[in-house]
């Protein structure tokens, strides 16, 4: 079943799509009038059947209230050590698909990449697009933000604001600290995952996080890629928020 995104109600049971949308409905997709669809507006999922087409816009009224809830009983934020490539849109993609909320790309000290100027803000647009594409294909009630890219210094200042803050370390033996931070984990918490970039962290950055009272852990004994590190952090906080909380 198809998934939209519209926060446009033009009555008590009904949502009106119109622009890009509109035209996906029934140019692409081919939708025919009372055929099924998901609407999310935001703050909840319906199901909903195509009411009306018209030149504009296409009306779709709700059959079943709070249809679908895929929010996870944690709010999560993903700090992404800016990669190479294109892997920051595959580590976009995964991150939306496993329930984070934001993404907020992060200039390192070992980052290769290094984004200017205009440069910087095309590619948070199409970044937010991914996202928001990654989060109709899994039923998300709303399109996570993919926030602009910030410097370590600004991520590191945002470490008190979250009830958790995590940082996977490569360095980092056993995992006994692992097990001890998802037994911290209760619901509604506001939590924080960092992920290094190629390079990893330099040993100045770990120890500026532990500072802040960052929690260092570890995945595992082998050596993970950036974004089989970000897939793995945030499967591992999916299915302990969904299967304890």
């Amino acid at each position: 079943m198809f998934n939209f995104f519209c926060s446009n109600k033009i009555d008590t049971d009904k949502y009106s799509i119109s622009g890009g949308d509109k035209n996906h409905l029934v140019n692409v997709l081919r939708m025919k009038i009372g055929e099924k669809l998901i609407i999310s507006d935001g703050e909840k999922s319906h199901l909903c059947e195509l009411f009306e087409i018209t030149t504009e816009s296409a009306i779709v009224k709700v059959v079943e209230e709070n249809f679908a809830d895929t929010s996870l009983p944690v709010s999560i934020t993903l700090f992404q050590g800016l990669p190479k490539s294109d892997k920051m849109e595959l580590i976009i993609q995964k991150a939306v698909e496993l329930g984070a909320d934001e993404i907020v790309p992060v200039e390192m000290a070992r980052s290769v990449v290094k984004l200017l100027g205009n440069k910087k803000d095309n590619k948070t647009i199409r970044w937010q697009a991914i996202s928001e594409s990654a989060a109709k294909q899994s039923k998300r009630v709303c399109v996570p933000t993919v926030s602009p890219v910030i410097s370590f210094k600004n991520a590191l200042d945002k470490v008190p604001e979250f009830d958790l803050f995590i940082v996977p370390f490569e360095s980092k033996n056993g995992m006994e600290d692992t097990k001890e931070c998802l037994s911290l984990i209760k619901k509604d918490m506001k939590i924080g995952v960092l992920i290094g970039p190629e390079g990893g962290f330099e040993q100045k950055e770990i120890d500026a996080l532990i500072e802040k009272n960052a929690k260092i852990i570890s995945l595992g004994k082998r050596i993970l890629r950036t974004e089989t590190a970000s897939i793995t952090a945030l499967s591992m906080l999916m299915l302990h928020a969904e299967s304890y909380l």
